[in-house]
């Protein structure tokens, strides 16, 4: 594990131990997070530890072609009972990401500090947002780091209040990007949720020539 400095660097993926922690220490500076998601490296601590990043081996993505539409999902957006917007309320998103419980969670890793760094990231129009809205009320979303050179689509949480709300708001996400031609969306690790819609793991060296291509 590499202990970071103020020097603007990573070192190599690989590096990486057996969970994937590559480094430790840092700083949450737009340049350092644009840099690591460039390099296939995300920031994932909570509010007891220094900032670790990770580069894990192998890693969740999603093909846009290969997302899984459920009936139930489908029946869900043909009723057309959500409204779905891009970019405009990004800190409210992120701010329910943090603070909606979660079955198995005690707590949040998107901590504060975490939470000023991706608002300025979303200034600089690095970090975009996905809300889902029942009439007035947001009631789902998501949230991740654009890499359009890249055509990927770097997902980082999302929340919902209503059945389906989160997964309405990614299938337009996948859509959005399907028209972009991005190559993937990435989603870092493993959960059977995203198995269900479609995700799957590659390898690490796979998933960087993806980034580097």
């Amino acid at each position: 594990m590499f202990l970071l400095n103020e020097s603007l660097v990573f070192p190599d993926p690989s590096e990486a131990g057996e969970e994937g922690l590559l480094a430790v220490g840092g700083d949450l500076s737009s340049d350092r997070l644009l840099l690591a998601y460039q390099s296939g490296i995300f920031p994932w601590y909570d509010d007891l530890q220094p900032i670790l990043w990770w580069s894990p081996d192998p890693r969740m993505v999603l093909f846009p072609s290969k997302f899984k539409v459920s009936k139930s999902l489908s029946k869900t957006i043909k009723s057309k009972k959500f409204s779905i917007t891009f970019n405009t309320n990004f800190s409210e998103v992120i701010k329910n990401c943090s603070t909606i419980k979660r079955g198995g969670q005690a707590g949040t890793w998107i901590t504060q500090e975490m939470n000023e760094a991706y608002i300025q990231l979303h200034h600089l129009g690095h970090a975009q947002s996905v809300e889902v809205w029942q009439q007035d009320e947001l009631v789902g979303g998501l949230y991740g780091i654009n890499l359009p050179k890249q055509k990927i689509f770097c997902g980082e949480s999302m929340f919902s209040t209503q059945t389906d709300a989160s997964k309405v708001g990614f299938y337009y996400l996948v859509r959005h990007l399907q028209q972009k031609e991005y190559n993937l969306i990435d989603c870092q690790m493993h959960t059977d949720h995203l198995e269900s819609l479609g995700a799957e793991e590659i390898t690490r060296l796979k998933f960087l020539q993806y980034l580097n291509s």
